[in-house]
């Protein structure tokens, strides 16, 4: 499974991509407003900092707007994916710029009816929302669980099923067992994917064990047996 990072924060982005973890990035207006900036040059930004995807939202809300900007945000940088919301006038505009050839990410997915409408309209994402099922009371790992099955049966559905709204840890380990292509973390959750409280105990003490070798310096050792060497 491929991981975005769910952000628009170019500090963050950066810190996660010199883990060398990250495949893309999705923004979206809220992500975008948060930042204050000015939201081309953010989307450019991030496009030049991270080699993948880049899922940038259009805001229209008719048909020819939506395709307008779409084809001009396509424009900004090869790695823009445009976002769309899952809506009538969404999936319009999903196939007329993926006939276009351009890439697109349909969000705001929470039934396997509406993926499957996306799926048909050429989405190269759709982005079903684990995290806000989860809070009214149904299960969003199901929802992606339900698109993966129906995509994997019908050979000519290419859409990738990127599972957003991802709350915690366990979200994403769940979300690769369900056969999401992608999951997109927000950087918090993200950071912790790494942690764990006997990863740490165990670094500490092999440090310590360490520290009665007579030289330490793992870098001068090498130098020195690989001269030996000739």
């Amino acid at each position: 499974m491929k991981i975005f990072i769910d952000t628009a924060n170019v500090a963050e982005i950066r810190e996660a991509h010199s883990w060398g973890v990250i495949d893309g990035v999705t923004t979206n207006p809220s992500l975008i407003a948060k930042e204050g900036r000015d939201f081309i040059e953010v989307v450019h930004e991030i496009c030049e900092l991270v080699d993948g995807p880049v899922s940038a939202e259009v805001v229209a809300q008719d048909v020819p707007t939506m395709i307008q900007e779409g084809r001009l945000l396509a424009q900004v940088h090869r790695n823009v994916v445009v976002k769309l919301p899952l809506t009538h006038a969404g999936l319009s505009a999903c196939k007329a710029l993926s006939t276009d050839g351009i890439r697109t990410n349909v969000t705001l997915c929470f039934q396997p009816a509406q993926a499957l409408l996306a799926a048909k309209a050429g989405a190269t994402y759709i982005s079903p929302f684990v995290g806000r099922l989860d809070d009214i009371g149904e299960d969003g790992m199901l929802l992606i669980r339900q698109i993966a099955n129906i995509y994997q049966r019908d050979p000519d559905l290419k859409t990738q099923v990127l599972a957003a709204s991802i709350r915690h840890p366990l979200h994403v380990v769940e979300a690769a067992e369900a056969g999401a292509h992608v999951a997109t973390i927000p950087f918090k959750v993200l950071k912790a994917l790494a942690l764990h409280p006997l990863t740490d105990k165990g670094n500490a003490a092999f440090l310590k064990d360490w520290e009665a070798v007579p030289e330490r310096d793992v870098s001068t050792l090498v130098r020195r047996w690989l001269a030996k060497r000739g």
